[in-house]
């Protein structure tokens, strides 16, 4: 009697690896600019979401995939500096169990799993999701150095904690340089700071079809006209179009997270409708509410509306075949 091939471990997905070698220039750069300690934030969530789905796909004795990975490094990426470890490592068994296998694993979840897990810690960790910022590490000493005044790995000084973002000042209707914003060398998130990067590594995911790019440029299109439109208007709090799309998580939102294949739209035509509403409600979101960073929020909302966007178009279309 044959003997049974044995199951992997991990089932490894082209279209995942290709997001994860894109995400690899944002990655060392969070390294670069925010020290050794990023490192040990991308180990922390991808440790804890690589063993909460092994313990639901043991029980089905099923692989865990390699989107699993996916949604750790977005979700580390999507965290402050100064995060505690504890808290990154609950926002990854939150986004795998609620995000994913409550729908039954890989291919059902209707969330985009890193977005939920980090709008479960943001809501529920305020202070250390929204104040807890800190300046890059270059011209302080040396980008790979190791201060004593953060007391190791574990955590920052108080001195060296801001909450002073591009994204707040913007908010605030104060000036931001533009050239920091392309490289990265500001407060922000591990891996939102540099623009260049986050654009290299969207450019890679669309010249291998590993994201759609109806979905970016819908998005891109409908952001720019509703930011463009607040700003020349003088909305308070409505910073100009470039700055706006360079500050803050749009970018990687825009490319990696919105262009998720699972929770987005699937028809061509929704997948267009579904880019253009994220990129309406996000200068909204950003400048008439409370909290000046939307992406969560807006492409959660996205994902919402993406099964009943699909069934409108399929119906449609079906309509217009019988008319014929």
């Amino acid at each position: 009697m044959a003997e049974a091939k044995k199951q992997p471990v991990i089932l490894w997905q082209l279209p995942m690896q290709r997001v994860l070698i894109a995400l690899i220039p944002a990655s060392l750069a969070s390294i670069w600019f925010f020290g050794w300690r990023s490192l040990v934030v991308l180990g922390v969530v991808n440790a804890a979401a690589f063993l909460t789905e092994f313990v639901f796909t043991r029980a089905r004795k099923e692989p865990v995939t390699s989107a699993v990975f996916v949604t750790g490094v977005l979700l580390a990426l999507s965290l402050p500096p100064a995060i505690p470890y504890w808290i990154a490592a609950v926002g990854a068994v939150f986004a795998i169990t609620f995000g994913k296998m409550v729908f039954g694993g890989f291919g059902r979840n209707v969330f985009n799993p890193a977005l939920t897990g980090r709008v479960f810690i943001y809501v529920s960790f305020a202070v250390p999701m929204t104040a807890r910022w800190v300046q890059p590490l270059v011209g302080a000493g040396g980008p790979l150095q190791l201060p004593a005044a953060w007391g190791g790995f574990s955590r920052f000084a108080a001195d060296a904690v801001s909450s002073a973002t591009p994204l707040n000042l913007l908010h605030q209707g104060k000036a931001v340089d533009l050239l920091p914003l392309l490289w990265g060398n500001v407060a922000g998130s591990l891996g939102e700071t540099s623009a260049v990067l986050l654009v290299l590594g969207g450019v890679y995911i669309l010249a291998t079809k590993a994201a759609n790019w109806r979905i970016v440029v819908s998005q891109l299109i409908a952001f720019l006209v509703v930011q463009s439109a607040l700003w020349l208007a003088g909305v308070r709090g409505a910073a100009d179009p470039l700055r706006a799309m360079l500050g803050g998580s749009f970018l990687i939102g825009m490319l990696f997270m919105a262009t998720d294949p699972i929770s987005a739209a699937q028809t061509q035509g929704g997948r267009w409708i579904y880019g253009a509403l994220i990129g309406l409600l996000w200068p909204l979101v950003r400048t008439f509410s409370i909290w000046p960073e939307a992406t969560g929020f807006v492409i959660l909302l996205g994902n919402t509306f993406a099964g009943i966007i699909d069934y409108v178009v399929r119906n449609v279309k079906a309509k217009a075949k019988g008319g014929a």
